[in-house]
C-alpha cells in the first residue's frame, strides 16, 4: 500500500533535502551528527507514538519488516525474541539513555565526543531504521487513516539521505526497504535513487523466506 503513487507523492514539503543534510561550513562533524541524530530520534519516536495503540503484542508478535524479523540483543549480547512494541521500547529507551548521556552526547562547552561516537551513531540509526520500516510495513493503514503519510514520507526521505551522506547505514541493512527508498528518493526533493545492493522487499517470493537479524 505504501508504494502506491497516490501515497508516495505525499509530502509536507518539497524542500531539497539533499542540501539540508550536507555538513555546513565551520560546523564540527560530530556536532552535526549529534544534533541531527537527536532530532531524528525525537521525530521517529513521535511518529511511532501516533500508531502505538495499534502496535500490540497481539497484532505484532514479532518485530517484522517485510521478510525480515529483528531480535533485540541485550547488554551481554544475548539474543532476545520480543514483540514489536517491546522491541521499539528497547530501542527508544536505549537511545534516550545515550542521547542524554553527557559522556556520549556532550552539550557543555569544552567536552569532547568519545572516540566511539560515530559507531554509536551508526547503531542508533540502524535501530531507528527498523522502527521506520515497521511503521510502513505493519501500520501504514493506520498512518493513512490519520492522514500522517506525508509526514512519514518526509521524515523517511530526510533520514535516509542524511544516513547516506555520512555512511551511517549499511546498504544490506536498508535493502529490506529498497523498493520504497527507490520511489521516494527519485521524486522531486528526494535526492536521487537507491544505493542499496539491488535486493528488494517487493521481489517475487520475498515473503516466503523469513530472514532473522
Amino acid at each position: 500500500m505504501y508504494l502506491e503513487p497516490e501515497h508516495t507523492k505525499s509530502r509536507i514539503t518539497d524542500f531539497e533535502f539533499k542540501e539540508l543534510v550536507v555538513l555546513p561550513r565551520e560546523i564540527d562533524l560530530n556536532e552535526w551528527l549529534a544534533s541531527n541524530t537527536t532530532t531524528f530520534f525525537h521525530h521517529i519516536n513521535l511518529q511511532y507514538s501516533t500508531i502505538s495503540e495499534f502496535c500490540t503484542g497481539e497484532t505484532c508478535q514479532t518485530m517484522a519488516v517485510c521478510n525480515t524479523q529483528y531480535y533485540w540483543y541485550d547488554e551481554r549480547g544475548k539474543k532476545v525474541k520480543c514483540t514489536a512494541p517491546q522491541y521499539v521500547d528497547f530501542v527508544m529507551s536505549s537511545v534516550q539513555k545515550l542521547v542524554t548521556d553527557e559522556d556520549v552526547f556532550p552539550t557543555k562547552y569544552g567536552r569532547e565526543f568519545p572516540s566511539s561516537f560515530e559507531s554509536l551513531v551508526k547503531k542508533i540509526c540502524k535501530y531507528l531504521f527498523h522502527v521506520l520500516g515497521h511503521i510502513y510495513w505493519a501500520h501504514f493503514k493506520e498512518i493513512l487513516a490519520l492522514e500522517l503519510h506525508g509526514h512519514l514520507n518526509t521524515l523517511y526521505v530526510h533520514f535516509i539521505l542524511f544516513a547516506r551522506e555520512f555512511n551511517l547505514l549499511d546498504p544490506k541493512e536498508t535493502a529490506v526497504m529498497d523498493d520504497l527508498t527507490e520511489v521516494l528518493c527519485s521524486l522531486p526533493g528526494g535526492g536521487g535513487g537507491s544505493t542499496g545492493d539491488g535486493a528488494s522487499s517487493g521481489a517475487p517470493g520475498a515473503q516466503n523466506h523469513v530472514k532473522e537479524r
